[in-house]
């Protein structure tokens, strides 16, 4: 079977191009928020294929969440009649990445050794964008990096830990 991000994908996309050709890149990326956290609840994941219950009901019930936008109800209903209601998770991820790639906004990862507060964390983020551009920080606690943080954007990797410098040195001295 496809994996969910492949299956996800064409979908994404169309809703993209459709929600930035309408402007509506915010609307479009709530709504499918919206949508995501129904198909992830264990109640209404529960309808999505349920033989007891008719296909439009369970339409029905996406597109009171989804809003009242024609283009919305028309991507629900396609997304219903292909079975992929369950993608839907999926499919608003992949769009808020598209979104924040359009914007010019990279995500980033702050793995601490300690829990950070608002603070530190927009003082970072301060940093990281002189170097990086404009980011969404999502921040980790990791107590194997001892002290410290390490920042990773994108494929590049700021590690500033005590653990990373003393993996440095153990490289250093073995060489």
């Amino acid at each position: 079977m496809a994996e969910i991000a492949t299956i996800a994908r064409p979908y994404a996309e169309a809703s993209f191009r459709l929600a930035r050709e309408r402007q509506a890149l915010p609307a479009w990326s709530d709504a499918l928020a919206s949508l995501a956290r129904l198909a992830s609840d264990p109640q209404a994941s529960a309808l999505i294929g349920n033989p007891n219950v008719a296909p439009a009901q369970v339409e029905d019930l996406f597109r009171t969440a989804g809003g009242s936008g024609a283009e919305m109800g028309s991507f629900i209903h396609v997304l219903c009649e292909n079975g992929r209601l369950s993608c839907l998770p999926e499919i608003s991820a992949q769009f808020d990445a598209m979104k924040r790639s359009d914007e010019g906004v990279k995500e980033g990862v702050i793995h601490s050794a300690f829990a950070l507060d608002d603070a530190q964390v927009q003082s970072l983020k301060a940093l990281l964008e002189t170097r990086f551009g404009r980011l969404q920080l999502s921040v980790v606690v990791n107590p194997e990096l001892i002290g410290g943080i390490k920042a990773v954007v994108g494929d590049q990797v700021l590690d500033t830990s005590v653990s990373g410098k003393l993996e440095a040195m153990r490289v250093a001295l073995n060489s």
